[in-house]
């Protein structure tokens, strides 16, 4: 369900949110709407807002850990965008990476690796101006920030399992930046 909901524009998903039927709306009770309402809260390390600092903000995605759920956030974010990603070396799912070239000429101004660059050179290098592997998260943030210009945005969206779990990615992506 969540990929065929990436794949679609964001003014067909809120269109589409905004059709449903009030009088449904109102048949529910207010049990089921906090219940609905809570997993708001639960959404941790989703397109999370970390910080803004100097004018770049930092965007905690950690739970995005495959193309098309990256691809959801490119989408989302506006603007130029450093994008943060787990390394892979891998061209399994090269096909899937490049649903999101479009996304990446139009927004990407740079690609941060954490590990190995191959699949995203492979992929991006000709759309991408740079495309930089580093080895730990301090790393990556600290190049992404001091890589960035005003307004701009630091996405961490892996896009790539690496072993980690999501939680503790977000968790030190968060660290990291609150150390800037």
């Amino acid at each position: 369900m969540y990929e065929t909901i990436a794949t679609q524009t964001k003014e067909k998903v809120h269109t589409g949110l905004a059709g449903i039927d009030s009088s449904k709306l109102k048949a529910l009770r207010s049990d089921h709407l906090k219940a609905c309402f809570s997993l708001i809260d639960e959404m941790r390390h989703k397109l999370e807002f970390v910080a803004r600092i100097k004018g770049v903000s930092f965007i905690d995605d950690a739970a995005s850990r495959s193309p098309m759920t990256t691809w959801y956030a490119l989408e989302t974010v506006e603007g130029r965008v450093v994008w943060i990603a787990n390394g892979a070396n891998s061209m399994q799912r090269a096909s899937e990476y490049r649903r999101l070239r479009a996304l990446a000429e139009s927004k990407v101004e740079r690609i941060i690796c954490l590990g190995n660059k191959a699949l995203y050179q492979t992929i991006f290098g000709d759309v991408v101006k740079d495309i930089t592997e580093v080895n730990t998260m301090a790393e990556a943030v600290t190049k992404a920030f001091y890589g960035c210009e005003e307004n701009m945005k630091v996405l961490f969206s892996p896009s790539y399992e690496n072993g980690i779990s999501y939680e503790e990615q977000g968790e030190s992506f968060k660290h990291e930046v609150n150390e800037l």
